[in-house]
């Protein structure tokens, strides 16, 4: 989409020759903006970043240097790959201006189901038919929402709040009663819930190396071709600050990691998954079409894109997201519970939205569920550090998702008195 603004001529910083619009001459830099155009811009993700490392700094004060000890970060990740990995699909489905209230009991159910197959069918199933069958549960799930969504088209909040309360009962019938069903394969537990379950330092240092590598070379590629062909960029101390920025966060991270048992498979996991997310939102025309469908149904329907195959794909897409945070949650807990978590599905929306994705549709990043789960996870975690309950944890929870929310709807007005 950014690549796109080149294209719009800017009309106080253009020429136009009289009869010859080709000659339209786009700055390849941006003007500089007043506060109240910054305001009523999207801001992207600086303000949610400068509210994460103040969480993150007053907890760190608070807990008299507990928080920022790398155990304690490795276990807030460990701690959040769950809500990571549902927020992922809550934020595909909050660029089409829809809603999946069902993910936490979907997570759960799929959850159950990998320990019925690894434990009590035909006397326990092998990981590589366990693990595939409750992933393919979460995506059979999804599309049957889907289903009433797109082709009988019933509001999607209606569906997925009845489906939620089927699958909370459903799965109390797979246990047969049973509150818990304790996971005993060493494959699956060792996926997050085991000492050993972290790369070796050789891909936990590798990997993110190499990917924030291909990042950078990317970003300067793409920076050349637009500067090229004329388009707008950045101005270059902005540009080489985001990727100087982007590198230290990145090792960084690593760093902490390794000075703790290393990298967890789970938030590999994570990670791998918001790359690919990325890509294909970014990088595919089935990604376009997502924010158009967001952005404009009706629009999106004249332009030939298939509106009910895009729906039915991405509450597809959504309740698998969930059922692999449902098998990273039962590997960490070695258990399949029949309870379903009250704070799950708040906290997995409250993550999108508080990232920067929109509850109206067509706008936001995959990325944006990082800086989300680390809030969520940052606030819970820091609060327990204080020994606050459980009822404190969520009073500020639900305050910060009110901000979050009250945010962008006020950004929303603003842009829309100014025509963007």
């Amino acid at each position: 989409m950014s690549e796109m603004i080149g294209h719009t001529p800017d009309p106080g910083s253009t020429t136009v020759e009289e009869h010859t619009p080709s000659a339209v001459e786009v700055p390849s830099y941006r003007q500089r903006q007043s506060i109240g155009q910054l305001l009523r811009n999207d801001l992207g993700f600086i303000p949610v970043l400068i509210t994460l490392v103040l969480i993150m700094v007053f907890f760190q004060f608070v807990s008299k240097g507990i928080f920022f000890s790398s155990g304690n970060l490795t276990n807030l990740f460990l701690q959040t790959a769950q809500i990571g990995l549902l927020g992922v699909g809550i934020i595909l489905v909050l660029l089409l201006g829809e809603i999946d209230l069902s993910v936490a009991a979907v997570s759960t159910l799929c959850g159950v189901i990998l320990g019925v197959l690894s434990e009590r069918v035909g006397g326990g199933l092998p990981p590589w038919i366990s693990i595939p069958g409750a992933l393919l549960s979460g995506a059979l799930i999804g599309f049957l929402n889907g289903y009433f969504i797109a082709v009988l088209r019933i509001p999607s909040f209606i569906v997925t709040l009845a489906t939620s309360i089927t699958y909370s009962g459903l799965l109390i019938t797979l246990l047969q009663g049973q509150a818990t069903l304790e996971i005993r394969n060493s494959f699956i537990d060792n996926i997050a819930g085991s000492p050993t379950s972290y790369l070796t330092d050789a891909l936990g240092i590798g990997l993110p190396t190499v990917v924030v590598l291909l990042y950078v070379l990317y970003r300067v590629l793409n920076y050349r071709r637009r500067q090229t062909m004329g388009l707008r960029n950045p101005s270059l101390p902005s540009f080489v600050g985001i990727l100087i920025l982007t590198v230290v966060l990145v090792e960084g991270a690593v760093v902490i990691f390794e000075s703790n048992n290393g990298v967890p498979y789970s938030t590999a996991i994570l990670f791998g998954a918001i790359l690919v997310f990325w890509i294909i939102l970014t990088k595919t025309s089935f990604g376009r079409h997502i924010y158009a469908v967001g952005g404009n149904k009706e629009a999106a329907r004249r332009a030939g894109i298939s509106v009910v195959g895009i729906q039915l794909a991405v509450f597809t897409l959504c309740s698998f997201m969930a059922a692999a945070g449902g098998i990273i949650e039962a590997s960490r807990s070695t258990s399949a519970s029949t309870q379903v978590s009250s704070n799950l599905l708040l906290n997995a929306i409250a993550a999108a939205v508080i990232g920067g994705v929109s509850l109206f549709g067509g706008k936001g990043s995959i990325w944006s569920i990082v800086l989300g789960f680390l809030i969520i996870g940052s606030l819970a975690n820091g609060l327990a550090l204080l020994n606050l309950g459980a009822d404190v944890v969520a009073i500020v929870e639900g305050l910060v998702l009110l901000v979050a929310v009250t945010v962008d709807a006020l950004i929303r007005r603003a842009q829309a008195r100014t025509g963007r």
